[in-house]
């Protein structure tokens, strides 16, 4: 630790201040110390006052305590925040042995490299790269905060010291992906930490105060695009986050009156939209590296497609209201964040059972990387009450198409939240636009789409003078039904250069259109507009135009905007497309080909699937004749498409090859060859793919349950799912039994970590698809177990046993994230006793 003592006090690089930064410094210090002294004035003050007026001992009592409350809050804080920043000093063995259970990327992915040699990079050229943060932080966010705190009826904020300090962020791990990319892109991912020792000081109201300990860490992702034969070889970057990072920071000064639970949230939330705007996906930032790059290649955006979320409804949330009789119950709305993008369902008041009904999309750029959070909430007069979150990864969604699931809250005692999520893909080809249409009024959600268009806003000339002798601060509006985006504005130049893309959602483009509004910022006065008919662009090549001036209505004779449309129709993923397309990633054998492409009708509530399922489970035990009876399932497949449940995508997922890797797992898993790390010699059958049924009872003939069990390494989340149980015994026809799961996580059988599904009434055959979740680090679980037990709720003492299993953690497929999904044989309790 003595080095990293030493890093810990860097030598200063940066030039002695000038005399007007000490003259601020020593302004920040009287102004400390007045501070200081008027709060001390104020406490005695209000204590003569208390005993002046004869008061009970209560009022002076309950100030005392909610001051020593937010000045262990802060402690709290600043002692995390130090942390952080010692971290952040110390290098790659220090961080290790400290910071056991927060490893870097590293250790755990063998294809996330170590990079202590870009992070001595990083602090050579640090310095350096203190200027152009510099320019970004004033030039770019300073007039987005100005107009965000506007809302709050706060004026005036603008930063008067920017100094970044010494150092420089750290890269904790780098993968760099070479499958499945373009040959003309290099795609890399880049565990970002910075904790620096920044000093940051602006004007607020009037109000002087500052930013320290400011702290950001995240996943950033790098594409360099395209690769050019001339130096420097890369035509251009876009850096960009794959979802919000964790931000920290401290307020100092004046406005430290702000840094209260409640009220410092303002200013913090404005700070991370402003991080998001800029740096979290669907935005990026593009760096142009070489002039014979053209802006559109970079800078346009480009979605791999749209993620359709149906927030259905929640239960047993958490009850937070306080009645007369106690605890009332709450009134829970949630947050669907997919980067940057949020969407916020109603208020269900006085529930914990709240049926929201709420239909959103998002556009997604990235289809691995990227997660889907929902967070419940309570609305309450004061400060909103968390009732708990849930975490999806897109990918999980791209591969199968479509889930409806139940999620369990984490940072909850109990809740679940139910969630439907269709991923679509981009078409060019405009026959497919019939089908859309055909699913959005299939829905009756007027608020759906079928077509996403994809404007790029290049550049306007001759533009009008908007007052006399004077040139117009121009900038352009776009709107496309209800949602309307803005460009930013050039000062004082009638050939205004934007060159900023906006992505927007269409219902109908035969029906719909995009207007545009070139407005002089300086009078409001609208100095041209353009109205294009989307039908049109459907007549089109592709869907598409490229860099093509258009007539400015409202304006002069010789004005004109330069921009470029793309319409894509939204198709619904199909399994087959993708098998397709990638016939690489083809199931190996005509057997395993059938059971991919059926897996999905296993859920089809219709008659002749039924029959299959049936046929299915007679004939389980032979390889042969089961593919036979999932192809004869194969004919009702297109029938019940859409019918799918958490079983059934869970049973479709085939072997494949991540194309862009780190993907933490929450509700659908990868899946891989049926495994099982503690199989009796007896019940050892099982198939590559992990059928839906077995017809086998088990070596002891108790039954068995199927069960998926995966680890996220990101998240640090052991994740189980328990799908359903076969072929329990049947002792007293009269006496059916009421099954349901138990799980304890050993060693150490506590109360914290149980889990138990629900009952399921009168079931030899319970299906359950119930998903829990355990915090545990990846050093814990190799030396864990999963206690599974399975009881009927009928019997007079107690809740029988029908029987057990346990399952060892250290599996290699298991601790990679990988994770297993496989039948267990139910063994009698003696044997683990």
């Amino acid at each position: 630790m003595a080095g990293a003592s030493k890093e810990l006090s860097p030598e200063k690089q940066t030039a002695p201040p000038d005399s007007s930064e000490v003259a601020k410094t020593k302004d920040d210090s009287i102004m400390s110390l007045l501070y200081s002294f008027a709060k001390k004035v104020v406490t005695v003050g209000i204590i003569y006052f208390v005993g002046y007026m004869g008061w009970s001992v209560a009022w002076l009592i309950t100030p005392v305590i909610l001051s020593v409350a937010r000045e262990s809050w802060r402690k709290t804080n600043d002692t995390r925040r130090s942390v952080a920043k010692a971290s952040a000093l110390a290098n790659d063995k220090d961080v290790i042995l400290a910071r056991l259970h927060d490893l870097p990327a590293w250790v755990f992915f063998p294809d996330v490299e170590r990079c202590e040699w870009l992070n001595r990079i990083l602090k050579q050229v640090w310095p350096n790269a203190n200027f152009y943060a510099k320019n970004l932080i004033k030039e770019s966010i300073e007039p987005n905060i100005q107009q965000a705190m506007a809302a709050y009826k706060l004026n005036g904020f603008k930063f008067d010291r920017m100094i970044l300090g010494t150092i420089p962020p750290r890269i904790g791990g780098v993968k760099v992906y070479d499958k499945n990319v373009s040959r003309n892109e290099i795609i890399m991912d880049l565990d970002l930490f910075y904790a620096g020792d920044c000093d940051i000081s602006f004007a607020l109201s009037g109000l002087r105060g500052g930013i320290k300990d400011f702290q950001i860490h995240g996943t950033v992702r790098v594409i360099m695009k395209p690769l050019i034969s001339q130096m420097p070889l890369i035509g251009g970057l876009q850096i960009f986050f794959l979802n919000n990072p964790n931000i920290d920071f401290n307020l100092v000064g004046v406005v430290d009156l702000l840094d209260m639970p409640g009220l410092s949230d303002i200013l913090r939330k404005i700070i991370v939209e402003q991080v998001a705007a800029i740096m979290v996906l669907p935005n990026k930032l593009p760096i142009v590296l070489s002039d014979g790059v053209p802006a559109l290649s970079l800078k346009m955006p480009e979605p791999e497609g749209v993620l359709r979320i149906h927030v259905v409804e929640a239960k047993d949330l958490m009850k937070k209201d306080i009645s007369v009789l106690g605890k009332g119950k709450s009134d829970p709305y949630a947050i669907i964040s997919v980067g940057a993008q949020q969407f916020r369902t109603q208020t269900i008041d006085n529930t914990v059972n709240p049926k929201w009904d709420y239909w959103c999309e998002a556009f997604i750029h990235a289809e691995s990387g990227q997660t889907l959070q929902a967070v419940i909430n309570d609305q309450d007069a004061g400060e909103d009450e968390l009732l708990g979150r849930a975490t999806v990864e897109i990918s999980s969604v791209t591969k199968n198409g479509e889930i409806d699931t139940w999620l369990t809250l984490e940072q909850a005692k109990h809740g679940l939240v139910h969630l439907r999520m269709t991923w679509f893909k981009l078409s060019s080809d405009k026959s497919d636009l019939k089908q859309a249409l055909e699913e959005t009024q299939h829905l009756r959600v007027t608020s759906m789409s079928t077509a996403l268009l994809t404007v790029f806003i290049d550049s306007a000339k001759n533009l009008p003078q908007a007052r006399q002798q004077s040139q117009p601060d121009p900038y352009l509006v776009l709107s496309v039904g209800k949602k309307n985006e803005q460009t930013s504005v050039q000062m004082r130049t009638d050939a205004p250069v934007w060159e900023q893309g906006f992505t927007f959602l269409v219902g109908n483009p035969d029906n719909d259109t995009l207007q545009l509004k070139v407005i002089d910022q300086k009078t409001g006065n609208t100095i041209g507009s353009l109205t294009y008919i989307l039908s049109a662009l459907m007549e089109k090549k592709n869907l598409e135009i490229m860099s093509q001036p258009f007539q400015l209505q409202k304006s002069g004779p010789e004005s004109k905007i330069i921009m470029s449309l793309s319409l894509r129709v939204l198709k619904r993923y199909r399994e087959q497309d993708a098998v397709a397309t990638t016939p690489d990633k083809a199931p190996s054998s005509e057997a395993d080909s059938v059971l991919s492409r059926t897996s999905s009708v296993r859920t089809s509530t219709s008659q002749s699937t039924s029959g299959g399922l049936q046929q299915q489970q007679s004939i389980a035990d032979s390889n042969a004749a089961e593919a036979a009876a999932l192809s004869h399932q194969g004919s009702v497949r297109k029938q019940d498409s859409r019918k799918s449940t958490t079983s059934a995508i869970l049973e479709q997922m085939s072997i494949q090859e991540e194309p862009f890797v780190v993907s933490t797992l929450n509700t659908v898993m990868m899946a891989t060859p049926p495994r099982s790390p503690n199989l009796s010699d007896g019940g050892t059958e099982l198939l590559r793919r992990s059928p839906s049924t077995t017809s086998s009872a088990g070596s002891a003939g108790l039954g068995r349950i199927q069960l998926t069990v995966a680890y996220s390494v990101q998240r640090q989340r052991l994740l189980v799912i328990v799908h359903k149980i076969n072929n329990i015994p049947l002792k007293d026809p009269n006496n059916i039994p009421d099954p349901y799961v138990k799980l304890y996580l050993l060693p150490g059988r506590s109360k914290e970590s149980k889990r138990k599904t629900n009952v399921v009434k009168d079931n030899c055959d319970p299906v359950f698809d119930t998903t829990f979740e355990y915090i545990i680090s990846n050093a814990e679980l190799v030396n864990s177990e999963l206690e599974v037990t399975v009881c009927t709720q009928k019997g007079f003492f107690g809740s029988p046993v029908i029987g057990m299993q346990k399952l060892t953690l250290n599996d290699p497929d298991i601790a990679s994230g990988q994770g297993i999904k496989a039948w267990y044989d139910l063994l009698p309790e003696s044997k683990f006793e």
